[in-house]
């Protein structure tokens, strides 16, 4: 992968990695402001429902941070954009649909394929 498509995917890997940053902090804002005092048990089972959803996503958005990182680190040392499976360059259009992808397209089908088999 050349210099300029490294950088493409850079890019896009920091742009990424702001968006779920900057949701990140705006959820702790909302949640630290909330006024957790609700007369009705209603009200209050509704807003820890919500919490509890919105906090699923955030680990969810956590774990694809360091999925980022860990990308931008294999540009950095000249890793990204090989299959750890066999070793062959991943293709830029997998790559654009999955940026912090590891595995090509035969790799990983063939991933899923051993994960369906042994009912994973």
């Amino acid at each position: 992968m050349d210099e300029k498509q490294l950088e493409y995917f850079r890019q896009l890997l920091q742009r990424k990695l702001d968006e779920l940053l900057g949701e990140a902090d705006k959820t702790l804002e909302e949640m630290t402001e909330l006024d957790d005092h609700f007369p009705d048990p209603t009200d209050r089972a509704a807003v820890e429902s919500e919490r509890s959803f919105e906090l699923r996503i955030r680990d969810r958005e956590r774990k694809l941070i360091k999925k980022i990182k860990t990308a931008m680190e294999r540009i950095e040392d000249g890793s990204y954009g090989i299959c750890e499976g066999c070793g062959e360059d991943i293709g830029k259009k997998r790559l654009e649909a999955r940026p912090v992808t590891t595995l090509c397209i035969k790799c990983k089908s063939k991933q899923e394929e051993e994960e369906k088999a042994r009912g994973l």
